[in-house]
């Protein structure tokens, strides 16, 4: 069986190594995962609250050793990666909840019987984790899938293998029986075998052309659950925006761009302003990425952003940027080419003819529209529909962009990335197929069954005997 690696980012230094899962590991996994998921069921909810909690405890308990792996293994700085630990602890109490308020017992009477709802697990689910929040985004359908009583196989991200790991065993330190959560590695060839093994969904977070093929793969499966979050080529739009809020505005730009060095799927990627306006908004913009922090993760002052993923990605960004017609008003740049860290951009491409992709890095684009009208135009022309945002304007402003905007999560006067976890998150389009993570994993991870009762037959016909 081949192997892989995983490196920092930052050094090139190898972090984890291990084994390639072939699609007879994927079936030997799946094969006992759905041997022990009965007796997780069995077990109860309260049984499965406490290993929960338990893993809460744990990740609190070890959060400054799996903040600073997460660190490692993705170059994000320190602290942001101590909010991804703190969030993946949050997660528990708020996905018992969730699943207590949407997939909770409920019963009522409907004359001489009992009119019953409850849920059950699907059975065994398949996890296909991003390597952006490698554990605050698989960790979001893992938590939900296994209080509902599901085992889980997690595939996570190739680049980000030591973390899933670390998470898996902070798992089973909290009581989690063998079997119930697995971890399996590899490439992509791993990830379609999980896809197409004897599982009964699959839970995904990454890419539209990987999110696509999976919608192709399961088109003849459809007694097996899909649950695709996928990315976005998300608008800010910038409207009578009043002088007195330009550096809160300008703030606001750079967070919803640049955070996570633009390896969000909320980052805004189409700054939208009207033409003959706001020219001091873009200076003051530019002036806050110039005195933005590019470092290691655990530099001293921290920086604001570290590097993207690895040097692949770092050379499709910069081909991306050279290659985009309009006015680089400041450029995207590699300091050292052998290594992935780069600086932030800002280009002019109005009046040009734009791809609709999603670049994942630090790129945002500048387009100038003459009127409301052609803003909202430009703002949803776009085959994705996740994250959109609007600074300025007044409550009638915002009530006709919230009305007209193509997304799952629209905000006003705050980043494009900024979602609560209480909170459903996804997208339409090629964001996502109308299944939003989050607060609404619940929905997902469990199926409804209606049901009327009574403990004693009784029945009579009363129209149509001889």
């Amino acid at each position: 069986m081949s192997s892989f690696n995983s490196f920092d980012p930052c050094t090139g230094e190898t972090i984890w190594q291990g084994a390639i899962g072939d699609a007879a590991a994927v079936a030997a996994v799946v094969t006992r995962a759905r041997a022990v998921q009965p007796a997780w069921w069995a077990a109860g909810l309260d049984t499965r609250i406490a290993v929960a909690r338990a893993f809460k405890a744990a990740v609190e308990e070890q959060a400054d050793a799996f903040a600073r792996l997460i660190s490692r293994e993705t170059g994000k700085p320190l602290w942001e990666t101590r909010t991804e630990v703190a969030s993946t602890a949050a997660k528990v109490d708020i996905s018992i909840t969730a699943l207590r308020e949407r997939t909770g017992e409920r019963s009522s009477a409907a004359g001489a019987a009992t009119q019953a709802l409850r849920h059950k697990p699907h059975g065994v689910l398949g996890v296909l984790g991003p390597y952006n929040f490698p554990v605050h985004l698989p960790n979001g359908h893992i938590v939900p899938a296994l209080l509902a009583g599901n085992a889980v196989v997690l595939k996570p991200s190739e680049l980000t293998p030591a973390t899933a790991d670390f998470m898996a065993a902070l798992w089973a330190a909290a009581g989690l029986p063998p079997g119930v959560l697995t971890v399996i590695h590899g490439l992509a060839d791993t990830g379609r075998a999980l896809a197409g093994s004897d599982i009964d969904g699959l839970l995904f977070t990454g890419s539209a052309p990987t999110g696509s093929a999976l919608a192709r793969q399961f088109a003849e499966t459809p007694h097996r659950i899909l649950a695709l979050e996928m990315g976005g080529n998300n608008p800010l739009l910038v409207w009578d925006l009043d002088p007195a809020h330009l550096d809160d505005a300008a703030a606001t730009i750079v967070q919803s761009a640049y955070l996570s060095a633009g390896q969000r799927c909320t980052c805004a990627r189409r700054l939208i302003i009207r033409d003959g306006a706001h020219a001091h908004l873009i200076d003051r913009v530019v002036s806050l990425m110039e005195r933005l922090r590019i470092g290691e993760p655990f530099a001293d002052p921290q920086p604001f952003m570290g590097p993207v993923i690895d040097n692949r990605a770092a050379t499709r960004l910069m081909s991306a940027a050279a290659t985009m017609p309009g006015t680089v008003i400041r450029p995207l740049t590699r300091p050292d080419p052998d290594r992935p860290f780069l600086t932030p951009a800002l280009i002019d491409v109005t009046g040009t003819s734009q791809p609709d992709e999603e670049h994942f890095g630090p790129l945002l684009t500048v387009t100038r529209v003459a009127d409301w009208d052609e803003a909202i135009a430009a703002a949803n022309n776009t085959r994705f529909g996740l994250s959109a945002a609007l600074l300025g304007g007044d409550r009638a402003r915002y009530d006709d962009f919230w009305a007209k905007s193509r997304a799952g999560i629209v905000n006003w006067n705050r980043p494009t990335n900024g979602a609560a976890s209480n909170a459903p998150f996804g997208g339409i389009g090629l964001s996502g197929n109308h299944r939003p993570s989050a607060y609404y994993a619940a929905d997902y991870c469990a199926w409804p069954v209606a049901s009327m009762e009574s403990e004693t037959p009784a029945a009579t016909i009363g129209t149509g005997l001889i």
